[in-house]
């Protein structure tokens, strides 16, 4: 008997570059269990910008860090390539929401740094060193310290030293967090610039939903702790996408559907709408 058409297709669909499956991890201090992620199965393919948004201590930092071998599941795995990852990998660029910048290097020998043990040639890591500080706007600041940077322009210099080796995955924990909202914004256009072209697979943590839709292909949403999958959504937006994205039907829609799930279970409550003049309610009676 032949294949039928979606047997067909099954089969000639690429490999995920990155597969998980049932992955958790629980950690245990004293006579205390704590479950920050409980069979979480998904995958995401090659040059995907994929978004993970949901509340505090639900296990998407834990997940980053599953992802890059920095720790050990507890139960299911985590493969790249078809490879299971047992430690942790170097082809990779990690984001923190602190830059992490050595405060004794100027901002261009920040960003070349990791070329010694890379085994990277000074002289091409340098020029890519520039060209990227060129990109987000940083070029007279090559030359620098890094507190004489504004938070924004070190977290840019961030961004710039984890691709400066054009890694084939980035993964970026909560990196506008400490930001303000203009700055925050600004970021979510350089960081599309930077990898424009790059073909890079990009895992992004945060608690915006409005940033997760701006710069995503797919968003998964979890839950309150331990972290599961409860909702994924595929953002079929035009690229390059611009802040105004944010005010048309398209966009408001899937940002609709992210927050209401999470008002589902309660991990949003929005008391207005269930107490009328709540807004109003303030000391004074303004």
């Amino acid at each position: 008997m032949g294949q039928s058409t979606s047997e067909a297709l099954e089969a000639k669909a690429p490999e995920p570059f990155i597969r998980v499956t049932d992955l958790s991890k629980s950690y245990r201090a004293k006579s205390t269990i704590t479950h920050a992620l409980d069979k979480t199965s998904f995958t995401f393919r090659r040059g995907e910008f994929l978004s993970v948004v949901g509340p505090s201590g639900c296990g998407k930092s834990t997940l980053l860090m599953l992802i890059s071998g920095l720790t050990q599941p507890t139960t299911g795995a985590v493969e790249i390539e078809g490879e299971r990852v047992k430690s942790p990998i170097s082809d990779v660029g990690i984001v923190f929401q602190e830059d992490l910048l050595a405060e004794w290097k100027h901002t261009i020998d920040n960003i070349t740094m990791q070329g010694a043990f890379r085994k990277i040639p000074k002289d091409r890591l340098r020029r890519r060193a520039v060209e990227l500080l060129d990109m987000v706007g940083l070029s007279e600041f090559a030359d620098v310290y890094p507190h004489e940077l504004s938070g924004g322009m070190r977290q840019r210099a961030s961004i710039c030293r984890a691709i400066v080796h054009e890694p084939p995955l980035l993964l970026m924990d909560e990196p506008f967090g400490a930001l303000d909202a203009m700055t925050r914004d600004q970021m979510a256009l350089d960081i599309q610039t930077l990898l424009e072209g790059l073909g890079t697979t990009v895992l992004f943590i945060t608690h915006s939903i409005s940033e997760a839709v701006l710069l995503s292909d797919r968003v998964l949403v979890f839950g309150p702790p331990p972290g599961r999958i409860v909702d994924e959504l595929v953002v079929d937006l035009p690229r390059p996408r611009h802040l105004s994205v944010r005010e048309t039907p398209e966009f408001a829609a899937i940002t609709g559907r992210i927050r209401s799930r999470l008002e589902d279970m309660g991990v949003i409550r929005d008391r207005a709408e269930t107490r009328p003049g709540a807004l109003y309610s303030t000391a004074g009676g303004q």
